[in-house]
C-alpha cells in the first residue's frame, strides 16, 4: 500500500493551513469580515470566519501535489481507474460547491430557505455525478438496490444532513475541526484497510488541514472556520463516506459513516426533535445543542470540547471494530476506557462547582 502518498498529502495540506491561516485571520480582521459577539455566542470580541479558505486551499493543494507526484495509486501500487480518480474529483469539486455556499453565508447572510434549496441543488449534482447511495444493506439479508427516485432522496439527505450537522456542532472553539480531525482519521484508517486509496487520500488531506487549524482554533480561538469551512468539511466526511466507506454490501460497511459521525448526527437530531417539540422552526439558532448543555451543566469551555471528542474517539474506535481493523476491539476498549475516564471529570466538575456555588458564606 503507497502510504508515503497518504503522508504526503497529510503534511502538505497541514504546512499549507499552517502558514495561511495567519494570513486570512489579517486580511479578514483589515476587510472587517468578523463575527460580532451577540447574547447566543460564546466568543467575547469580533472573531474572523473565514477559516474555511486554509482548510479548503490546504486540502486541494495537497491533492494536487499528489496528483502531479502520480500518487493517485490503488493498493498495488497501480495508477487508479478512471472512475476512482474522478470519485476524488468529484468529491473535491462538491466540496468546492459547498464552499462556496458557506462563505456566500458568512459574507453575505443567505436566509435559511435559499441556503437549504441551493444545498439541495448541488447535492442532486452531487449524486448526478456518482455520489450515491444506490442500495441498503440489511443485517443477515442481501442488499436491496434502490431505485433512482429512492437512491436520491436518500444521497441528499445524507450529503446536506451531514454539512449542517458539522456546522451546528460549530458552536466553540475547536469543536468543529477536532471532532472532524477524529472522524477524518478514523475514516483514513477504514479507508486503507477497506483497500480504498480514492477515499483515503481525500480524508489524509482533510485530516491534515483540520490538524493544522487546530493550531489557531483551540481555545482561545484566535480565527474560526465559519459556514464555508464546516460545509465544505461536512460535504467531505460524508461524500467519502458514500465512495469510501459504503463500498460493500455488508451491513458493517454501510453503517460505519455514520457510526463515525455519530456525535455531530446525534446532536443535530437532538436539536431538531426539541425545537419541533417546543413549537420552534428547526432552522432557528438557538442554545439546544450538546456543547450548550454542557456549559449550561457548568463545565468550562476547555473541559466541553475535550468531553466531546472524547465521546467521537469512542464512536471511531467502535467503527474500527466493526470494520474489522486488527485489534480493533482493543481500540473500542481503550476508547471506552477514556470516555469512562473523561465523564468521571466532567461529573467531578459539576459536582465541585455546584459545592461551590451552594457553600454556606464563611461567618
Amino acid at each position: 500500500m503507497p502510504y508515503p502518498y497518504h503522508l504526503i498529502a497529510f503534511a502538505v495540506s497541514a504546512l499549507v493551513v499552517l502558514w495561511s491561516t495567519p494570513a486570512v485571520n489579517k486580511f479578514g480582521l483589515k476587510s472587517g469580515l468578523f463575527d460580532v459577539p451577540d447574547k447566543r455566542k460564546v466568543h467575547q470580541r469580533p472573531m474572523v470566519r473565514l477559516g474555511g479558505v486554509s482548510i479548503f486551499a490546504g486540502t486541494l493543494i495537497a491533492l494536487l501535489v499528489v496528483w502531479w507526484s502520480g500518487g493517485f495509486v490503488d493498493a498495488r501500487g497501480q495508477i487508479l481507474p478512471p472512475n476512482q480518480e474522478y470519485e476524488i474529483w468529484g468529491v473535491t469539486i462538491g466540496g468546492l460547491a459547498f464552499f462556496l455556499i458557506g462563505l456566500a453565508d458568512d459574507l453575505f447572510g443567505l436566509s435559511p430557505f435559499t441556503r437549504l434549496l441551493i444545498e439541495v441543488i448541488v447535492a442532486s449534482a452531487s449524486w448526478k455525478a456518482g455520489v450515491q447511495i444506490n442500495f441498503l444493506s440489511m443485517p443477515f439479508q442481501d442488499a436491496l438496490p434502490l431505485p433512482d427516485w429512492i437512491g436520491l432522496p436518500i444521497t441528499v439527505l445524507w450529503l446536506v444532513g451531514m454539512v449542517n450537522a458539522t456546522n451546528w456542532i460549530d458552536g466553540l472553539d475547536g469543536l468543529a475541526a477536532g471532532v472532524s480531525g477524529i472522524a477524518a482519521f478514523v475514516m483514513l484508517i477504514v479507508s486503507l484497510f477497506m483497500g480504498q486509496p480514492a477515499a483515503a487520500l481525500i480524508v489524509a488531506a482533510l485530516a491534515g488541514a483540520l490538524l493544522g487549524f487546530l493550531r489557531y482554533n483551540f481555545n482561545p480561538a484566535q480565527i474560526f472556520m465559519g459556514d464555508g469551512g464546516a460545509y465544505f468539511v461536512g460535504f467531505t466526511l460524508a461524500g467519502v463516506g458514500v465512495i469510501g466507506l459504503v463500498k460493500t454490501t455488508a451491513f458493517t460497511s454501510f453503517a460505519l459513516p455514520y457510526v463515525i459521525l455519530a456525535v455531530p448526527i446525534l446532536d443535530m437530531s437532538a436539536v431538531i426533535l426539541d425545537r419541533l417539540r417546543h413549537g420552534k422552526s428547526p432552522f432557528i439558532a438557538d442554545k439546544r445543542h450538546l456543547h450548550h448543555r454542557l456549559l449550561k451543566a457548568g463545565l468550562s469551555h476547555r473541559l466541553t470540547v475535550l468531553f466531546i471528542y472524547s465521546l467521537t474517539l469512542w464512536a471511531g474506535s467502535w467503527a474500527l471494530a466493526f470494520a474489522g481493523v486488527p485489534h480493533g476491539l482493543l481500540y473500542a476498549l481503550a476508547g471506552t476506557l477514556l470516555l469512562g475516564f473523561t465523564s468521571w471529570k466532567v461529573w467531578q466538575y459539576i459536582a465541585r462547582r455546584k459545592n461551590e456555588n451552594f457553600s454556606p458564606p464563611s461567618p
